[in-house]
């Protein structure tokens, strides 16, 4: 596929048409409030995984509604001090995986925590193991339109405090540093990462590749793959709604995080990207409200973005923060 969305010059000036919600601040505000009259109960159980340069703890901690979210914390072996510590959040439908799978971040001597995304872990990778034990109305298949009837039903109110909650969870545990905490995740995990950017205060950095989860109301109507294109196939059926969907989604829109960044951070993007059109990420991009931000751009590349070569790019990057 070749470019389909806006010129590179044009992508840099575009602006989303995403409406803010009056009471933005007041919802998640709200929200988390009543995540944290749950007792966090973190708790961290050493595995035997075979590694010998880092130790593994299988994580659970309480995300929303006390539900309980799973993930893994990787140390490097015998670290004696309190760590930088990495929070990573996974794409669309893969889970926390298994421990092997992620090395990356606990081979630059940091600690490395991952979240599992509950009721994914089905598509891809090695599997997850959270339950999403709230139902909803009528949906299609798939977590896009999961409780879009009304803001407080929706899913990924539940995923995006579950991210900030994973954040205290990993910030509990004693061979961490909280102080030097960085967010990043690819695709639906760098849409979590703007949510988690825009919704914690003391972030040291922030890095959302390929994102997710950004500017509905274009992202809805310009490309015709999954996910986004769950939103449309719903309101195929559900005639009329589109107004109401489209107010649900404005309270979880990254555009809307984004202008609460109060972070440096690296985005990046892929100008052949139809799964997360490039001019949705520059929408969250141009919004993010701190002074200290990049975005790497991917020219012929597809929703693969950078792989390995943003990999290395966000490895440099973090040395100035961590």
């Amino acid at each position: 596929m070749a470019l389909f969305d806006l010129p590179l010059d044009e992508l840099h000036e575009y602006r989303s048409a995403s409406v803010e919600p009056e009471d933005f601040d007041a919802f998640w505000t709200k929200t988390l409030q009543e995540a944290r009259e749950h007792d966090l109960d973190a708790r961290f159980e050493l595995v035997d995984t075979g590694l010998t340069t880092v130790e593994v703890y299988d994580v659970t901690f309480a995300g929303f509604g006390g539900h309980p979210v799973k993930g893994w914390l990787t140390l490097p072996a015998g670290a004696a001090e309190p760590l930088p510590l990495v929070v990573e959040f996974i794409g669309y439908g893969g889970g926390r995986g298994l421990p092997h799978e992620h090395l990356l971040w606990a081979s630059t001597g940091r600690a490395h925590f991952v979240m599992d995304t509950r009721g994914q872990g089905s598509a891809w990778g090695g599997g997850g193991g959270t339950a999403d034990p709230i139902g909803g109305a009528p949906a299609y298949p798939g977590f896009m339109t999961r409780g879009i009837d009304a803001p407080e039903n929706y899913y990924y109110r539940r995923v995006f405090t579950d991210g900030v909650r994973a954040v205290e969870a990993a910030r509990s545990h004693p061979a961490t540093d909280a102080s030097r905490t960085v967010v990043l995740g690819s695709s639906q995990g760098g849409g979590i990462t703007i949510a988690v950017g825009g919704l914690v205060p003391d972030l040291v950095a922030v890095a959302p590749d390929v994102p997710f989860l950004c500017d509905f109301p274009r992202a809805a109507k310009l490309t015709d793959r999954h996910p986004y294109r769950e939103i449309g196939l719903f309101l195929k059926t559900h005639r009329g709604r589109t107004e109401d969907a489209l107010r649900t989604l404005s309270y979880f829109d990254g555009v809307h995080f984004a202008a609460r960044g109060r972070a440096p951070a690296l985005f990046s993007t892929a100008l052949e990207d139809q799964t997360c059109p490039p001019s949705t990420v520059f929408a969250a991009f141009s919004a993010w409200a701190h002074d200290e931000k990049e975005i790497e751009v991917y020219d012929f590349n597809d929703h693969e973005g950078g792989g390995p070569y943003q990999q290395a790019v966000k490895l440099r990057w973090l040395r100035s923060y961590l």
